[in-house]
């Protein structure tokens, strides 16, 4: 087995509503290792969003520990953080997340700007990591000149841009429709066999079947943790759940 980029340890995640605690995570223990392909998935109110926040270093723990490549999460400093979530976690959101005013080149290449990269250099990069998303002809479009699923392509590129360790997608299908969504999944499904760690939450059961591994929460506890022998190919059309 390869290594454990991510090591979790009963995570509990505590959230105080007025006079209510809301025990969002309840003690999760869970393993990840490099390049595994895992759907994180669960009915509304299961905590599968509140783990992905804490995995991307979005938010803290109440309790427990989070080793992320072999550091201990906690001990980092807000700088040290702030470097982490830039340099190793790609982050792919359902909203996409663009700023609007900027082309999609400018979009991709602005993880870099903290990198100390010049200028030409990361909108070389960005540029380059278009084109794996097949956008490499789309470089001056603004966001509203796009198609939902292009935007998803330059969301996911700038996800790319700074070859992370780990990309977290949470529900990166969820405003597409079915043409698209297997367009998306076969992407993501190729940055997995390029080496990536790749971790899609999500509540369909037809986007979790392309992961290889399918973990499953409910009322903040792990519910279920299955290796998939099924593994959907997002190229294959005919077997993908019709949205529409």
């Amino acid at each position: 087995m390869s290594e454990r980029i991510i090591e979790i340890d009963n995570i509990k995640k505590i959230y105080t509503m007025g006079t209510e605690k809301v025990h969002a995570l309840d003690g999760v223990s869970l393993d990840i290792h490099r390049n595994e392909y895992m759907a994180l998935m669960g009915p509304s109110g299961s905590g599968k969003s509140t783990l992905m926040n804490l995995l991307g270093l979005l938010d803290t723990p109440t309790q427990g520990k989070y080793k992320l490549k072999n550091q201990i999460v906690s001990e980092m400093t807000d700088s040290e953080l702030a470097e982490v979530r830039n340099k190793e976690i790609g982050f792919v959101f359902q909203t996409f997340n663009l700023l609007p005013r900027l082309s999609s080149l400018e979009n991709v290449a602005l993880p870099l700007v903290y990198s100390g990269m010049s200028k030409s250099k990361r909108l070389d990069r960005a540029q380059h990591v278009l084109s794996i998303v097949g956008l490499g002809d789309r470089v001056e479009h603004k966001p509203n000149e796009l198609s939902g699923g292009q935007r998803q392509r330059v969301a996911i590129a700038r996800a790319l841009v700074n070859d992370p360790a780990l990309i977290l997608a949470d529900e990166p299908t969820g405003n597409l429709d079915t043409k698209t969504s297997i367009e998306i999944m076969a992407i993501l499904e190729e940055i997995h066999n390029q080496g990536n760690t790749v971790i899609l939450v999500t509540h369909e059961p037809e986007i979790a079947a392309h992961a290889h591994r399918i973990v499953r929460l409910r009322d903040g506890l792990l519910e279920s943790d299955i290796k998939n022998d099924n593994i959907m190919k997002a190229h294959d059309p005919e077997h993908f759940y019709n949205k529409n």
